[in-house]
């Protein structure tokens, strides 16, 4: 303002709201202003580069030094260390469709498997046939183990009935 409206430094400061000694001091860079925050949160991390700036600033405040959060996060950002929140992958949203009920005995079975354990510590597991018109239990086998040969054969004998 001064070269350019030919106004006093005086008159410059107070239109800008500025005190003289602020016009006449050397500013200095950031960088060198804050060099021991850089510092501190470089030694933080240190440990885990993907710590974020509330887990910094706690071991930065752990470590002794009593920066204030605000001042902290600014150099933080300067440093270009925030990094983006992780969000949650949205999944396209699909046609919902009504399920379908078929009222005749037979047409459609569901295969259950459910597992319990004994009085003893015996682990025991079942294969419940279910029929879904009826709705109705057509067969439960019960053991220890049932691999699938035995539930093929399970289903196999139930069709035959």
């Amino acid at each position: 303002m001064t070269e350019e409206k030919g106004l006093s430094v005086a008159r410059a400061c107070q239109v800008a709201r500025l005190s003289r000694a602020a016009y006449y001091r050397p500013g200095l860079s950031w960088a060198v202003r804050d060099a021991a925050v850089i510092e501190a949160i470089n030694a933080a991390l240190q440990e885990s580069a993907r710590w974020g700036f509330w887990k910094c600033y706690d071991r930065i405040r752990n470590l002794g030094h009593s920066w204030n959060h605000k001042r902290v996060h600014r150099v933080y950002c300067a440093m270009k260390l925030n990094l983006p929140r992780r969000t949650k992958r949205r999944l396209p949203q699909r046609e919902r469709q009504p399920l379908t009920v078929v009222a005749q005995m037979n047409v459609v079975w569901a295969l259950d498997f459910m597992r319990d354990t004994l009085y003893g510590g015996r682990v025991f597991r079942t294969l419940n046939v279910i029929d879904e018109a009826i709705r109705g239990a057509l067969g439960i086998d019960i053991a220890v183990s049932i691999p699938a040969v035995r539930v093929i054969a399970f289903v196999e004998r139930l069709i035959e009935l």
